[in-house]
């Protein structure tokens, strides 16, 4: 029986993404946890996040999952979501600066203030609510979704100067920035896919059946 790990490092309610992965994988077993065995020992791992990036890497650091992290992503199939995709980076502005995982290269940062939409409106910072992704057809995340289907995102930072290798799909907001990016058997997207109905649900199907080579 496959086991699945999300790693529980304090940050943010994860029942949601629980619930998604236990909805797409019945006979899989989902564990949320913190403990390094466990998330060693699991075939898929998923790593989420909501809030500041520096209580993130804190919390990483103070539990020592950010090593586990990395021991993990060197050949088992992770998926990082949100906070958890901008952490795999190699910095982030937020607060100050701070200083991630560095497992994908890249830089993270605000979206500017006074952003417009084509037709002249103030776009609100962060950037809340379903918007389209356009995606390159070659990440397995994708595969069977259709382009330009809409996530939801909730996020005031955003990937940037990333090795265009490793980016699998954008969006825009409105200028176009990464929001799923792919390096061997490491996986990340900046929206939710726990909260984007049947798009984001086939999305984590897609990542359960992957088998982090293909």
């Amino acid at each position: 029986m496959a086991t699945v790990a999300v790693i529980d490092y304090g940050m943010g309610n994860l029942h949601s993404i629980e619930k998604a992965l236990k909805s797409v994988s019945p006979e899989s077993t989902i564990q949320v946890t913190a403990d390094k065995e466990l998330i060693l020992s699991a075939d898929h791992i998923v790593f989420p996040g909501v809030g500041a990036i520096r209580d993130c890497m804190a919390a990483l650091r103070a539990s020592g999952l950010d090593e586990t992290i990395k021991q993990v992503a060197r050949d088992k199939p992770i998926l990082g979501i949100c906070i958890g995709m901008q952490a795999l980076l190699q910095h982030s502005e937020e607060n100050g600066g701070v200083d991630c995982l560095g497992l994908l290269n890249g830089k993270v940062i605000k979206f500017p203030k006074g952003l417009k939409d084509p037709a002249g409106d103030k776009l609100k910072i962060p950037h809340m609510g379903w918007n389209q992704v356009n995606n390159d057809g070659k990440n397995p995340l994708f595969q069977g979704i259709a382009q330009n289907e809409r996530f939801y995102f909730v996020h005031s930072y955003h990937a940037s100067q990333v090795d265009t290798a490793i980016i699998s799909a954008h969006s825009s907001y409105p200028d176009d920035f990464p929001c799923a990016l792919q390096q061997k058997n490491i996986l990340a997207v900046q929206f939710h896919p726990e909260k984007s109905q049947h798009a984001g649900l086939q999305l984590l199907k897609n990542f359960l059946n992957w088998d982090g080579q293909s």
